[in-house]
């Protein structure tokens, strides 16, 4: 009796410890820095793309970006923890995406990580506004521009993945699981879908995104290192998430709400300058 004690009691160690070991493991997610090589590319959709959006999509026109450094990852939920010491997500997991944060959150966890690390912040708050220092070595949103052109990562299709995303990222097809008996449709850790041919991970589904600029029409001319106009009311996020339907996570799709908003399905992935 003693003997099967002492078994159940070495038995029921081991897989806490086992489990502990899982979840360190899990959270500590290495998500570097990648490198993106500038270049040209052409910004919005063809005509004939399914599921393109023609007012916020067209026209299509030559956009030049300069190289710079993002995220492999969408911020994890342990990344944004550390640096701010709250997590407001709604599904708890220190590998997932960071969700609900609004755009002043993920300006804010720019500042602070850059400040921690010995950089200077890309930006200066003074109430709602905020002013971008473009010669800052700190982290910051990327720009719409830099965020779909790290995101095709050379390719014209509607996914980096070609004409489907299944494999490629979480969306309102391949993310729910049963809890309780119910349906219910969440986050997954970052990393688990195939990347992009330059390495990125999760810019299709899993997470919105935060880009930089404030939403407004395309215009047909060709741009260089665009950021946006310096006014407006909704600021752009990107990506598509695991509730979206796969043509609102495609390379090309726009989504826009005002900074203030934080929902659940909203996070955001960090980029930097190449100096």
């Amino acid at each position: 009796m003693i003997i099967m004690k002492k078994s159940l009691f070495l038995f029921i160690s081991l897989f806490i410890c086992m489990c502990l070991q899982s979840e360190f493991v899990f959270s500590q997610v290495q998500n570097e820095m990648i490198r993106i090589e500038g270049g040209t590319f052409l910004m919005g959709s063809p005509e004939d793309e399914f599921g393109r959006s023609m007012t916020d999509e067209e026209p299509q026109h030559r956009v030049t970006v300069k190289s710079f450094f993002i995220a492999k990852y969408p911020v994890t939920q342990a990344e944004y923890q550390a640096v701010t010491s709250v997590n407001p997500s709604q599904t708890k997991n220190p590998a997932h995406p960071v969700d609900s944060t609004n755009w002043f959150d993920a300006v804010n966890y720019c500042n602070r990580r850059s400040a921690a690390e010995g950089l200077t912040p890309a930006y200066t708050v003074n109430g709602a506004q905020v002013t971008w220092n473009r010669e800052a070595d700190g982290y910051r949103l990327p720009t719409e521009a830099e965020w779909e052109y790290a995101c095709r990562a050379g390719t014209v299709s509607p996914f980096y993945s070609g004409n489907t995303m299944h494999g490629a990222g979480w969306f309102n097809e391949n993310s729910f699981t049963t809890v309780n008996g119910f349906w219910s449709r969440h986050t997954h850790p970052v990393g688990q879908k195939e990347p992009n041919a330059w390495g990125l991970y999760d810019m299709h589904g899993n997470i919105l995104e935060w880009c930089w600029d404030w939403m407004s029409p395309y215009t047909a001319e060709p741009k260089h290192d665009p950021i946006g106009p310096a006014t407006g009311h909704r600021r752009i996020y990107r990506g598509g998430c695991f509730d979206s339907g796969s043509s609102q996570c495609r390379s090309a799709y726009r989504f826009g709400q005002t900074p203030y908003l934080g929902m659940f399905y909203m996070g955001f992935r960090i980029a930097r300058n190449d100096f």
